[in-house]
């Protein structure tokens, strides 16, 4: 067997010294949750007669506490095309528990908000929020203590984080994520985009980009670019919370319902009442998340999963930083090019051997933790394989290499010799860029800045013809604090054409990009935010700004003095409309993108 990276390996050992009080306080917490907390045999006669009233069928085996009845948490809703499969999982996950002596229910809903929706609408100001709302709202779920085990039904974008952010607090339930698989491809990406740009120059209206988005999103199932739905999904493969290579079976498929049947039945042999008890707190461990963090570089995933490892890695009492970020990416290769970093969706990547070649490649190299505790069997070794049906019934095979090396490579062979995204620091503060995308020689720019607070503005200078020129485009008071930190993909067809045309052009800000974030360097979550005194807030129209992401730099290159004596402008108003204004709380509270971004578990670590 190949013996770990030794960078891998030095990570890990730094984030486990690091993480050691805090991992010890959540071991324990949910050793109490087990033995003496939250489970049925805690409950009252009344507080069971309660959950189990309207049970039916299962009322008699429930009533008992002979079997494992199991907690189904969902975000289903009918508007979010990946979610919309859903609506029928409950009862088939009801019969194919049954068939295993165990019982289901639904303990509750989250919410589930589409980004593709309210990308560049006022609602975007409470998408990263609403993955706080979902962990509160699956810990409401699961604190009825009416369940030995947990199925996660979510997919998107800050939906599975959130899930397992509530769920970890719960963490000595067995569980497992199942997914719902993504949607046929429809119209290519190329030509995607460049309905997009010619609808940015004016040169086609809007009945032709809607007809274009339409073929682009066209039925049931999860988005096919590779944005943060779909790095969601390879984070479960590679930490081990799927059934192996559950993430890309298209919905509606008699494999897609296999794989959910047997996600249940493994659910209920890993309960505490067996020989090979699983909970999902042993299962998300410092190696797991390190997991996360190398197939999200070996992918070119997400950089929205910069904010978000951080945060799942501290519902489990685990801390991670960029700097391990970078670390790690320096010796990842990059073995996956999918839209937006090549020309093939998910589907594609599926079908050249998607992620049992991505995890058996990493695993024979030493670039991945094999030794995990994974919902599947022994260890990470199961991932590497992939589900198929012979006979009607489900097996796992070998998939002995790439069948399109366009797509999906081996180590031995990687579109690039580390991952795909930089730390960047200087006197600006730290941020991320994703370069995966980016053709190395606009790796730097440095150009003149010109300041926006609203995405509004940008295209309107656009429009103007007065950004026609190299330029650093700075988006700042767009962090949590702020507005709720929203994704900035609206401003990418105007920026690719900029670059089209020629120029050396940027995106600065303390704001997110949109996980499919492509083509345009964009130096983002910059830390500290503008709001607060980050050092963004003291830059001015016309200063020169390095953005490098070859040597790691962002700097204004600005006098010192000069730079030491600016005052700080006032910030925009706050949110008010669109319900932007309920989430005021977060906002106040919410602490820096290198941890997570997140208001409550700030607020957790604080009492503590």
């Amino acid at each position: 067997m190949t013996d770990l990276h030794p960078v891998i390996a030095k990570v890990t050992e730094r984030i486990v010294k690091r993480s050691a009080p805090r991992r010890r306080q959540y071991l324990d917490l949910i050793e109490r949750g087990r033995d003496a907390g939250t489970n049925r045999a805690q409950l009252s006669c009344g507080n069971l007669a309660h959950g189990f009233a309207a049970s039916g069928e299962d009322k008699p085996v429930i009533r008992t506490g002979s079997a494992m009845n199991i907690g189904i948490v969902t975000a289903y809703n009918d508007m979010l095309s990946a979610h919309q499969p859903y609506g029928r999982y409950p009862e088939a996950i009801k019969i194919a528990a049954r068939e295993v002596g165990a019982t289901a229910q639904v303990a509750g809903g989250v919410p589930a908000m589409c980004d593709g929706v309210t990308q560049g609408q006022a609602g975007m100001d409470l998408s990263l929020f609403s993955r706080d709302t979902i962990a509160l709202g699956t810990a409401i779920a699961l604190s009825h203590a009416m369940f030995e085990g947990a199925l996660l039904l979510g997919i998107c974008d800050k939906i599975v984080p959130g899930l397992l952010i509530g769920a970890l607090r719960f963490g000595h339930l067995p569980t497992i994520l199942v997914p719902a698989g993504p949607m046929p491809s429809g119209l290519a990406n190329k030509e995607k985009v460049r309905i997009r740009q010619l609808y940015a120059e004016g040169k086609v209206g809007k009945e032709e980009l809607l007809e274009s988005e339409s073929a682009s999103y066209h039925g049931a199932g999860t988005c096919t670019f590779y944005g943060t739905a779909n790095s969601n999904q390879m984070m479960m493969e590679v930490m081990g919370l799927h059934m192996p290579c559950a993430s890309f079976v298209n919905p509606g498929t008699k494999l897609r319902s296999e794989l959910t049947r047997a996600a249940v039945h493994r659910l209920a042999s890993i309960g505490w009442d067996g020989d090979d008890y699983r909970p999902l707190g042993h299962c998300v461990d410092e190696k797991a998340i390190v997991n996360a963090i190398i197939g999200l570089m070996a992918t070119g995933g997400s950089t929205n999963h910069a904010i978000h490892i951080p945060a799942i890695a501290r519902a489990a009492g685990i801390h991670v930083d960029w700097t391990d970020f970078a670390e790690i990416s320096d010796v990842v290769p990059l073995l996956a090019r999918v839209y937006p970093n090549g020309a093939g969706d998910v589907n594609n990547f599926h079908m050249a051997g998607g992620m049992s070649v991505v995890i058996r490649e990493l695993l024979d190299n030493g670039l991945l933790h094999r030794d995990i505790m994974t919902v599947a069997r022994a260890d990470l070794t199961d991932y590497g394989k992939e589900p198929v049906l012979e006979d009607e019934a489900l097996q796992w095979r070998d998939v002995p290499a790439s069948r399109d090396e366009s797509i999906l490579r081996p180590v031995s062979n990687p579109f690039s010799p580390d991952g795909g995204m930089r730390l960047l620091a200087g006197n600006l503060g730290r941020c991320v860029m994703k370069v995966s995308a980016v053709d190395k020689e606009r790796w730097t720019v440095e150009a003149p800045a010109a300041i926006f607070h609203d995405q509004d503005d940008v295209l309107r200078a656009f429009k103007a013809g007065d950004l026609e020129r190299d330029v650093v485009v700075v988006m700042r008071f767009q962090g949590p604090r702020a507005n709720g930190m929203p994704e900035l993909h609206k401003l990418t067809p105007a920026l690719g054409v900029l670059q089209d045309r020629g120029f050396r052009v940027a995106l600065l800000t303390d704001g997110r990009m949109s996980g499919a974030s492509g083509k345009v360097p964009a130096a983002i979550h910059l830390s500290p935010e503008a709001l607060g005194g980050g050092p963004i807030a003291k830059l001015r129209d016309g200063d020169m700004v390095r953005v490098c992401a070859e040597s790691g730099v962002v700097e204004a290159l600005v006098d010192a003095a000069e730079w030491d004596a600016r005052e700080m402008p006032a910030p925009p108003p706050a949110p008010y409309d669109t319900g932007r204004e309920l989430f005021a709380l977060f906002r106040h509270h919410s602490d820096l993108a290198e941890k997570g971004a997140s208001p409550i578990l700030s607020a957790m670590e604080a009492e503590l």
